[in-house]
């Protein structure tokens, strides 16, 4: 387990060349719940005048006046802090104007869509100072942080918002690659970092809680089936913290997390409306904890093909083993409940999950191969085929992947079904096909019978 900052190198880079322009600066930084954002933005203050200020469900003048206390104590400014009832406005601009001379100051407002709930007057007023001060005067780095990635789309960076056009940048922070997830366990082989990435993603929290000295088997009893476990309640804890109707949610979750489904069948599925299945979709992947699928082939998928599918890999396992099951869990010992719940189908898990990491996997392969081709990765499927990797080149290549977690028992009838998957894709651009076979075991060659093989450490690289 890795205690120390792990990457987000390119974003601190943004950020400290902004803060070191002679202009000053706006970043709206945004991402889902856990990636990282707090920990980004106190790593790249920590050596600046800065007020951080995490914003929270209370009233407008709970919040300014606790501002205000922050801004004392950072700016050693006792006063601020006994200035009484003041509104945002006063706020910012005294705070402002008591920054060292010479100095820029960092203000930044994290949950920001928690703070403009109860004062929706905020961004106008952002707007004024931007406008006709901060902007001009060089001495003000603004950064707004928020987790819901809808609301920052359309509050902060919607043409509809008072902000609109006066950011500098804007920093959508996603998951670690599964390259810089592994960097959190250095002692596990690659394949049970693989494994880890199938439960958590790239999510740092998540990573953190798993220690590489224990087997991935026992990190799971003790973060999931444990009922005092930071995990234990984590999907509950996201969907409370930005949802109504959690209990609609619950049960569109639980039935997602079986397979991918169109919105008809998921409206059937969960007995919710045709016509109300499509605002909850929405919630959800505009929360990042779902996404759509579709048949990779070139053409315009038709709206009968899309899927829509759990993408957070812990919102996925826990709904699979654990929200069904919790009272068998809280009944038994954690390795009892790991025994009968998760140990019978977690391989099958992970063969699943493996897909997706291939996915994420062959662009660095290219990087790899000098392939500077730019390219879409999907899957496909259709009633007589289900290919696991679609690669669309814009070489005139299309590479075609089946992907194997469990032992490949024959090496050659894998190749021969890498080999037919990639036959029975209808190619409807006309490019050349390319087969590949992605496994967790070491292939016996790089090239088998005309068809690229790639094993786990492959994916992953050298250590470092």
């Amino acid at each position: 387990m890795l205690e120390e900052f792990v990457g987000r190198s390119p974003e601190l880079e943004v950020l400290n060349k902004a803060y070191a322009g002679k202009k000053s600066a706006f970043y709206p930084v945004y991402g889902r719940r856990r990636v990282g954002k707090t920990e980004l933005i106190l790593r790249f203050t920590e050596d600046k005048p800065s007020v951080f200020y995490l914003g929270k469900q209370a009233t407008t003048e709970y919040q300014v006046g606790e501002f205000l206390e922050i801004a004392a104590e950072k700016l050693n400014e006792p006063l601020l802090a006994q200035l009484g009832e003041v509104g945002w406005k006063k706020a910012l601009q005294l705070v402002v104007e008591r920054t060292p001379k010479g100095e820029k100051l960092v203000i930044v407002l994290d949950e920001y869509q928690w703070i403009t709930e109860t004062s929706p007057e905020l961004p106008s007023i952002l707007q004024e100072l931007w406008d006709l001060d901060w902007s001009r005067s060089g001495k003000v780095m603004l950064i707004l942080c928020g987790s819901y990635i809808g609301f920052m789309e359309r509050e902060v960076l919607g043409s509809k918002s008072p902000l609109y056009g006066r950011r500098t940048g804007q920093i959508q922070l996603q998951p670690f690659g599964f390259r810089d997830a592994a960097k959190f366990h250095p002692n596990y082989s690659r394949a049970d970092q693989a494994r880890v990435w199938s439960l958590c993603g790239g999510i740092p929290y998540y990573l953190q809680q798993y220690d590489d000295r224990k087997s991935v088997a026992m990190n799971v009893r003790e973060n999931f089936l444990t009922p005092h476990a930071a995990l234990f309640r984590e999907s509950d804890f996201l969907l409370r913290e930005e949802l109504r109707e959690v209990e609609t949610y619950h049960g569109i979750l639980m039935t997602l997390s079986t397979g991918a489904l169109s919105a008809a069948d998921l409206a059937r599925k969960s007995s919710i409306s045709s016509a109300s299945i499509q605002y909850y979709l929405k919630t959800l992947m505009e929360l990042g904890y779902i996404g759509k699928s579709y048949p990779l082939s070139g053409k315009k998928p038709t709206a009968r093909s899309v899927r829509y599918l759990i993408t957070d890999p812990l919102l996925r396992f826990w709904f699979r083993f654990g929200f069904r099951n919790l009272s068998r869990i809280v009944s038994v010992r954690p390795a009892a409940a790991y025994d009968k719940v998760v140990a019978p189908h977690i391989e099958a898990y992970y063969g699943e999950r493996f897909e997706k990491l291939c996915h994420e996997a062959i662009s660095e392969i290219y990087l790899s191969d000098d392939v500077a081709a730019s390219h879409e990765v999907g899957e496909y499927w259709d009633k007589d085929v289900q290919i696991d990797l679609l690669s669309l080149r814009d070489d005139e290549f299309i590479d075609v992947g089946e992907c194997k977690w469990g032992t490949v028992r024959s090496w050659p009838a894998a190749v021969k079904e890498a080999k037919a998957k990639a036959a029975a894709f209808p190619n409807p651009l006309g490019r050349t096909l390319a087969p590949w076979l992605f496994t967790r075991l070491k292939p016996k060659a790089g090239v088998i019978d005309g068809v690229r093989c790639v094993g786990v450490d492959e994916l992953y690289g050298p250590r470092s």
